[in-house]
């Protein structure tokens, strides 16, 4: 059955997986042969066969102060096998240690890897939580289908991740900002050179320590909008959180940088539209009656369907409706997703009517901006006198609320 599943793979053409369906539950309902690269007589993820060795040589744990993110890991990490005679083998959690690859894994040659970016919190009295982790394990599935890797039960894998993080428990800071990123990766690691979806994968979990992506205040960023690269376009893989499309970013970096700016601001279009900033999905706050529109780019394909940017969404519109009130948000908000450009930004940033411009994602929660840089001339942004903006702020703090567990939410989901 497997290898009629993957004939059928190569020669059909399946309905498209929006982006958007993580946000609606669609995912759910698509067929199971889009579910899994496997047939349903191959194993998935199954916790229940969990091996756990654990090291005999425990690291010393920095100082939270000495952090660098990404630099610092733990003791362990998990790691499951995929094989398409099989489907997925034993789950083990197991010393953290270089991975075993032949040179002709296909990973190492046509990018065949997807990862995903949460975040451990652990609270004064040692409750460990999740934020939304769910989201991440949706749209990890619809990474993995993008690029022909074999797809799993979300469930189970986030099960498995508790434990990792049970195990790795003393590594979570305490220290207000802190917390610990938990980066689950998916590869290609057939042993064969050769377009095609691979015959063996491997799923792996690591965990860091991080602290406060801005450990001195805010401090708002300034934006390069780049019209000599282009980050995604429609149909392709902008959509997706694969480590194809992170890699043809540096150079641009490097390019704004050399500009003196801090990030990109990623353009699309002869009409120079909005799409994201650096990694992170972006904001535009306008004055509009009397009030204020935060308006933010439509999942249209490009788009990576941000965790953090549905969670803003979803908070704005919460607020705006009466559901569920933000301190210090305004109440006459209107929240739009829709297409915005930089000649709208230009015109707006000069008539006063640019309240503000942020990024939003995992790493930093919420990034101001202050100045984009565009066709020769800067676009100033307004900012307040903590970096923030009127939207921004509120938003923040309620976000990192329900993050660290001070603000009670379903979103916060219990690890131990």
């Amino acid at each position: 059955m497997s290898l009629s599943y993957l004939r059928h793979l190569r020669t059909s053409s399946p309905p498209i997986i929006h982006a958007a369906s993580l946000r609606t539950g669609v995912w759910r309902k698509v067929p199971t042969y889009l579910r899994s690269l496997s047939s349903a007589t191959l194993a998935d993820i199954d916790p229940s066969r969990l091996e756990v060795i654990r090291t005999s040589k425990p690291k010393e744990i920095p100082p939270s102060s000495s952090l660098k993110f990404g630099h610092t890991f733990t003791d362990h990490m998990l790691t499951i096998p995929w094989t398409v005679e099989a489907g997925w083998g034993v789950p083990q959690i197991r010393p953290y240690g270089p991975l075993e690859l032949e040179p002709s894994s296909t990973v190492l040659h046509y990018a065949q890897t997807i990862f995903e970016g949460m975040k451990a919190y652990q609270d004064p009295n040692g409750r460990v939580t999740l934020f939304r982790p769910d989201m991440n394990m949706k749209r990890m599935n619809t990474s993995a289908y993008r690029i022909a890797l074999p797809t799993f039960d979300g469930d189970a894998l986030l099960e498995l991740i508790k434990k990792l993080i049970r195990i790795d428990k003393s590594w979570i800071p305490r220290e207000p900002g802190h917390s610990l990123y938990v980066r689950p990766t998916l590869i290609g690691n057939q042993r064969a050179i050769g377009v095609a979806p691979p015959n063996e994968a491997l799923l792996f979990v690591i965990l860091s320590p991080v602290g406060p992506y801005y450990p001195n205040g805010f401090k708002p960023v300034s934006l390069y909008g780049t019209t000599e690269y282009v980050r995604a376009s429609p149909g392709g893989t902008g959509a997706f959180k694969l480590g194809v499309n992170y890699a043809p970013g540096i150079l641009p970096q490097k390019h704004a940088a050399g500009q003196g700016y801090d990030q990109n601001l990623w353009l699309h279009g002869p009409e120079h539209y909005l799409t994201e900033v650096g990694t992170m999905n972006m904001f535009v706050v306008f004055n509009k009656d009397g009030g204020y529109e935060l308006v933010t780019p439509p999942l249209d394909g490009m788009i990576l369907p941000g965790v953090t940017r549905d969670s803003v969404l979803t908070l704005a519109r919460e607020h705006a409706s009466g559901v569920k009130t933000i301190p210090g948000l305004p109440r006459n908000i209107t929240v739009s997703e829709r297409p915005v450009t930089m000649k709208e930004v230009k015109e707006a940033s000069k008539s006063g009517r640019l309240a503000e411009l942020f990024g939003a994602g995992t790493a930093a929660v919420i990034s101001p901006v202050d100045k984009i840089g565009y066709l020769g001339e800067d676009v100033h942004i307004p900012t307040g006198s903590d970096g923030m903006g009127p939207i921004s702020r509120p938003i923040w703090t309620e976000l990192v609320g329900r993050q660290t567990g001070a603000i009670p939410s379903d979103w916060s989901v219990v690890v131990e």
